[in-house]
């Protein structure tokens, strides 16, 4: 469900609310010195994993041009509190080393 390089952190930018696919993007990008940027056919594909799994709603409004939302279901929002404990534990032991 959450394998790959950036489910999490969609995942886990999805937290404070809906997010279209622009917005996301930008999210991936923040903090990330030296990496590449996503490719889109990267970004779309993990979003639609992420809504075939069930942790992920699209919402497209019908309009044009077309505007889609992203937001956590049920089931994405009770992993937030997953992600938070793997930041923590990260952040404790990026201090040790």
């Amino acid at each position: 469900m959450i394998s790959g390089k950036y489910k999490l952190r969609i995942v886990w930018d999805l937290k404070d609310g809906p997010l279209r696919y622009g917005e996301i993007r930008t999210g991936l990008l923040r903090g990330a010195e030296g990496t590449q940027e996503i490719a889109p056919r990267v970004l779309s594909r993990e979003l639609k994993a992420l809504t075939q799994s069930g942790l992920i709603d699209r919402k497209d409004f019908g309009v044009v041009p077309p505007k889609v939302e992203y937001r956590l279901t049920p089931k994405g929002r009770s992993f937030i509190p997953v992600i938070s404990a793997i930041r923590k534990w990260g952040a404790h032991h990026l201090s040790e080393a």
